[in-house]
C-alpha cells in the first residue's frame, strides 16, 4: 500500500466500519514507516490490506480489512496468513492485536489461525451513542525454525 492507494482504501474502510479509520490515520501510518499491504483483485478492485506497527520481538497489527463484498470468501484468512509469513521472515517472536467483542466474525478468524486472547482493554473503541466498546487483545506466538 502506498499514498496512491489512500483514498480507495479510506472508501472500502468506511464501507466496512461504523467507526472507521480516517484518512489522515492512515496518511500518518504510512508517513511512519508501517508495513502497510493492499490486496487487489484481478481487476484491479481492492480486496483487502492491513497495517503493521514492527517492534523488536513483536508486530501489532493495527487494522486488517477486507472489502464487505468480499467477507466470508477467505480474503481476511489470506491477508492474515500474508501477515504471519512476514512476521516469521522478520524473525518476529508474537503478534498482537486489538478486535472488537462485537466483531464475531474476524474473533472467530483469529481464534482460527492460534490467536489467544490475553487481555482487555477497557473503552477502548468509540461505539454508538457517544459510548466506548472495550477491546480483546489477542497474540499469536510464532514458531520459530531452529538455527
Amino acid at each position: 500500500m502506498n499514498v496512491r492507494d489512500v483514498e480507495e482504501v479510506v472508501s472500502v474502510e468506511h464501507d466496512a466500519y461504523p467507526f472507521p479509520w480516517s484518512r489522515g490515520n492512515f496518511l500518518d501510518s504510512l508517513a511512519n514507516g508501517y508495513d502497510a499491504w493492499a490486496l487487489r483483485e484481478v481487476d484491479g478492485r481492492l480486496a483487502g490490506y492491513f497495517l503493521l506497527m514492527n517492534a523488536v520481538e513483536d508486530v501489532h497489527l493495527l487494522n486488517i480489512t477486507v472489502r464487505p463484498d468480499l467477507q466470508g470468501q477467505g480474503v481476511g484468512r489470506y491477508l492474515l496468513e500474508k501477515v504471519c509469513a512476514l512476521a516469521e521472515a522478520a524473525g518476529i517472536h508474537q503478534i498482537l492485536l486489538e478486535v472488537r467483542p462485537s466483531n464475531q466474525h474476524a474473533l472467530a478468524v483469529y481464534r482460527h489461525a492460534g490467536f489467544q486472547m490475553i487481555g482487555m482493554r477497557k473503552k477502548y473503541y468509540p461505539a454508538a451513542g457517544s459510548t466506548r466498546e472495550d477491546a480483546i487483545v489477542m497474540r499469536l506466538k510464532l514458531v520459530q525454525a531452529p538455527a
